[in-house]
């Protein structure tokens, strides 16, 4: 069985759209749980029309989170403590999928530990085709993060690590803790799509200077000097290395009206963490 867990707060234009997904798969044998975090809008009512009521949690009914950093954290390692799957499958609510994405990744764990997905952005007008076009050049590298893990695995790293890391860099730590302890990772060919319908650039630029202050418990963690840290942060890797290696440089020139919008964005978001530090 595979255990899906959705982490939700306020998300009543995307729930129905992802159980949907999820229930259109080709592979059936799976278990959905909706954990919410304090919704004032119906999230929790809209999933109880697909799932029955003991599959859609409202987390502060059951954990105490005055000492938690990362509620996105604790909402799924919660559903986890709730589900039965062998294998853990947590993506965010406002993302849709392949067909016979799970299908894929059962199969791929019997030999890997976490997969990572391909992610196509689905967003709005030209800042949308930028979206996608940069994050087509992140797949599997260290900007990305595992989404399929088996519950072996998961447990041995106690899942997200709730406490210390705030939300943001949660799923580059659990990513890291996996590997940190034997997880052999792969990636899948079916994709996830992540609906950006709704975000704009003024709101996207406002959404990521908000994570700027949530870095340092990331990086005190494992170390201003680790090597994922270090590329993950460093100007080279995420200006010109991520989007070169690999022969990735093909595609960067073939669409340089994309990879100046890209690079306009990274520099303004650059130069904001510059000023933060």
């Amino acid at each position: 069985m595979v255990s899906v867990i959705i982490a939700t707060r306020n998300e009543s234009a995307n729930i129905e759209r992802i159980i949907k997904s999820l229930t259109s798969q080709t592979y059936s044998n799976i278990e959905i749980i909706v954990v919410d975090n304090g919704s004032s809008d119906n999230t929790q009512e809209l999933a109880r029309k697909f799932l029955s009521r003991d599959n859609v949690l409202h987390l502060p009914d059951y954990v105490d989170l005055s000492n938690v950093k990362n509620f996105r954290g604790a909402q799924v390692n919660y559903g986890v403590y709730k589900s039965n799957g062998k294998i853990i499958f947590f993506p965010d609510a406002d993302m849709t999928f392949d067909n016979n994405l799970i299908e894929e990744a059962v199969s791929k764990t019997q030999k890997y530990d976490a997969l990572y997905i391909p992610e196509i952005v689905i967003g709005k007008g030209f800042f949308g085709k930028i979206r996608n076009f940069e994050r087509s050049f992140y797949n599997s590298t260290c900007i990305d993060a595992v989404r399929f893990v088996t519950r072996r695995y998961y447990e041995l790293v106690d899942g997200f690590d709730e406490k210390n890391i705030a939300f943001s860099t949660d799923d580059w730590d659990l990513t890291k803790m996996l590997k940190q302890s034997g997880a052999l990772v792969s990636i899948t060919k079916s994709v996830k799509y992540h609906h950006e319908e709704s975000l704009s650039f003024s709101s996207y630029l406002i959404k990521k200077i908000g994570y700027i202050d949530t870095f340092s418990d990331y990086i005190s963690k494992w170390g201003a000097d680790d090597e994922d840290v270090v590329r993950q942060f460093s100007v080279k890797y995420r200006y010109f290395t991520v989007f070169v290696e690999d022969g990735k440089w093909r595609r960067l020139i073939s669409r340089m009206d994309l990879a100046i919008g890209v690079y306009i964005i990274r520099i303004m978001l650059g130069l904001k963490y510059l000023l933060n530090r």
